[in-house]
């Protein structure tokens, strides 16, 4: 039986099993996982799931140094409603 498919990645829809096959291609960092899932690069830009992106890779490796390729979440320059993008405007 298949195991269940976990989402870490909610916006790009990327699944655990997604960064652990990146993870063996040679995806050893965070930043390295981003640009091969897509992970954190979502309408949400890693604001839901930068932390657990990190938290994996750190399970993968915990001796690995994070400190060189931090994600960063970038916000929006001005919050929009959903009403306001419903009405076109911005």
């Amino acid at each position: 039986m298949k195991p269940p498919l976990i989402l870490i990645c909610r916006c790009e829809e990327v699944s655990m099993e997604q960064l652990e096959t990146a993870y063996q291609s040679g995806s050893c960092t965070s930043r390295q996982l981003k640009m091969k899932t897509r992970a954190t690069m979502g309408a949400c830009q890693g604001r839901v799931c930068r932390r657990l992106v990190e938290a994996w890779l750190r399970a993968q490796d915990p001796h690995a140094s994070l400190d060189a390729e931090l994600l960063s979440c970038r916000p929006p320059i001005r919050p929009v409603s959903f009403g306001q993008l419903a009405r076109g405007e911005s």
